[in-house]
């Protein structure tokens, strides 16, 4: 990959940022469907679940990383 200097619009890092914090939320709501779901017979279901929760986390990780770059570039 080759890294060019370049200014980045404001509103790219505050989209991102935004991004970050609806991905967070989603994480959030779907990390809250599990424990009514322990014990179920359905382990397929829960495995589904976590893996869903661990991608959302690591998508807003993904975001606010990108949100910090983009607001470093654009001062």
């Amino acid at each position: 990959m080759v890294h060019t200097e370049c200014m980045v619009d404001p509103s790219t890092a505050a989209e991102l940022a935004a991004a970050a914090e609806a991905v967070e939320r989603y994480r959030q709501r779907v990390a809250d469907l599990v424990t009514p779901r322990m014990g179920a017979e359905r382990e397929d279901l829960l495995s589904a679940i976590f893996e869903a929760e661990r991608s959302l986390r690591s998508a807003h990780r993904l975001l606010t990383r990108a949100a910090k770059v983009a607001a470093r570039a654009s001062s």
